[in-house]
């Protein structure tokens, strides 16, 4: 019998509200996060420990940490580019952290200013200490199908960076169309090439929903095996290094539409209403 259970990743404290120009105040994140944490998630991308300076939207992230009511049921994520940011989330009691790399040098050097090599090197003492210290590790990787500075990316080289995230320790690696220049064929050829080389049940997908093909795609991966799909309440988004990028696929579309398929998330929809119903209370500008 086919395992019809799919994970929801959520990650709208993260990687939805880092692209939000107005600074969001610690209070205001943290009520969102209490109330996701009411949904059935179990997973909650909650902030990241990087410097101020490039992200100042999450340069309250311990104060986050610190505030939120947490849930034994949600495993509270947090990014982590750097020994660093790595402390931080020790000392904030993180259950989870994430590094990211990405498939294109050119949005590697935009983004965290090194080579795709150098960022691999770079994470090797950041994995070990989170391992050594019984935190779960996720690895991201960045323009699986096309960059913004580099075109059309080959899979192949999406298959070197999601098996070195892997070789280092991560239990998990999140495609993630950057853009939203994904289509239903280019992740299936993706996918077609990945798959033999990678385990499904290793991969999640991260769809941006640029052009509306994000629920599309999901389909697609669904196909191939994958079973865990990050998203963002709301539909928050972007990458503050990838211009013109849309958020990501909206939580609620999502599981209204898994749920329909007859797939199984666990999640409460009048639940995610309500923590919807708290983002669009802020009236955050228009993208």
């Amino acid at each position: 019998m086919e395992d019809k259970h799919v994970t929801i990743y959520e990650v709208g404290p993260r990687d939805g509200l880092q692209n939000e120009n107005a600074i969001i105040p610690t209070v205001d994140k943290v009520a969102l996060i209490d109330c996701l944490s009411k949904t059935g998630l179990t997973k909650i991308e909650a902030t990241s420990f990087v410097s101020p300076k490039w992200v100042p939207q999450m340069s309250d992230a311990l104060e986050v940490m610190d505030a939120i009511q947490k849930s034994p049921s949600v495993d509270y994520a947090v990014l982590t580019p750097n020994l660093k940011g790595l402390e931080s989330a020790l000392k904030a009691k993180a259950d989870e952290v994430a590094i990211f790399a990405s498939a294109s040098e050119g949005f590697s050097q935009k983004n965290i200013n090194c080579s795709i090599g150098e960022s691999l090197v770079r994470f090797k003492p950041v994995t070990k200490m989170a391992l050594e210290a019984g935190l779960k590790l996720r690895g991201y990787v960045s323009c699986i199908v096309e960059c913004p500075y580099d075109g059309a990316i080959e899979p192949q080289a999406v298959i070197e960076v999601a098996s070195k995230l892997l070789e280092l320790g991560c239990y998990e690696v999140s495609l993630g169309d950057t853009i939203g220049k994904a289509s239903p064929q280019s992740i299936a050829h993706l996918l077609d090439v990945i798959i033999p080389n990678i385990e499904a049940i290793k991969l999640a997908g991260h769809f941006h929903d640029t052009n509306g093909d994000a629920i599309d795609n999901v389909d697609v991966a669904l196909q191939y095996g994958l079973r865990t799909f990050d998203s963002a309440i709301g539909g928050l988004g972007g990458c503050p290094y990838a211009p013109g990028a849309k958020g990501n696929v909206s939580t609620i579309q999502l599981v209204e539409h898994l749920h329909n398929a007859d797939w199984k998330t666990g999640l409460d929809l009048n639940a995610l209403h309500d923590a919807q119903n708290l983002l669009q209370s802020w009236k955050l500008s228009e993208k």
